[in-house]
């Protein structure tokens, strides 16, 4: 059964990735009762619109000054991590959110967000192979897994590139419903499930492994 004081909150940016995002929202959207929350919520840094990579205007619930408490977070990626992991206002707000939050998701790039917190030293983490390099120097201190679909340490759970979100986020949901819900969710809409956390060709493919 749902409770009424938790929350998903997703947090978005300038040029974040559409598919990381609604991704992952179409998955736990129709599992948040089943999961133990409310809703979910997108979060910016403040209340205006926010545009993703692909050109969408995305009006937001909340801006950081009225974001409510958040049971669990999560963070995309996209080309505008590239500028945001500079954004200390941003960081900072992630770092405190996570520090309080149950469960810390990231999609693609996002995870350099999150590793720019330092909430992820000494944590197994992972991320987009094509942009590997460039994440993992947002974080020395993470112990990064160059081949991995999505990895899950304690409560931070990071994915591979963009469509890997959707992985994770079926994963989360069998760790914390049940396997036979997110089967359901994965048929229901019509999606192959990748359901090994270590299936990963595109390591391979871009020459990390």
């Amino acid at each position: 059964m749902a409770d009424a004081n938790k929350l998903l909150g997703v947090v978005l940016f300038p040029h974040f990735e559409n598919l990381d995002v609604f991704g992952p929202m179409q998955m736990f959207g129709n599992a948040l009762a089943a999961i133990g929350l409310e809703r979910s919520v997108t979060v910016a840094q403040s209340d205006e619109p926010v545009c993703s990579t692909q050109g969408q205007r995305v009006v937001v619930d909340h801006g950081f000054d009225d974001c409510p408490e958040l049971d669990m977070l999560l963070i995309p990626g996209g080309i505008g991590t590239r500028t945001q992991v500079d954004n200390t206002e941003l960081t900072d707000w992630l770092g405190e959110r996570a520090e309080r939050a149950s469960l810390v998701m990231t999609v693609c790039t996002g995870t350099a967000l999150l590793a720019r917190t330092g909430k992820l030293d000494g944590h197994r983490a992972t991320t987009n192979k094509l942009a590997f390099d460039w994440v993992a120097a947002q974080g020395p201190n993470v112990a990064w897994v160059k081949k991995a679909r999505w990895v899950e340490d304690g409560k931070f759970v990071t994915s591979s590139g963009v469509s890997a979100g959707i992985d994770m986020a079926l994963g989360v949901i069998a760790r914390l419903g049940g396997h036979e819900l997110a089967e359901m969710l994965a048929s229901a809409a019509e999606y192959e499930w990748h359901r090994d956390a270590s299936w990963d060709p595109f390591a391979e493919i871009h020459g990390l492994v």
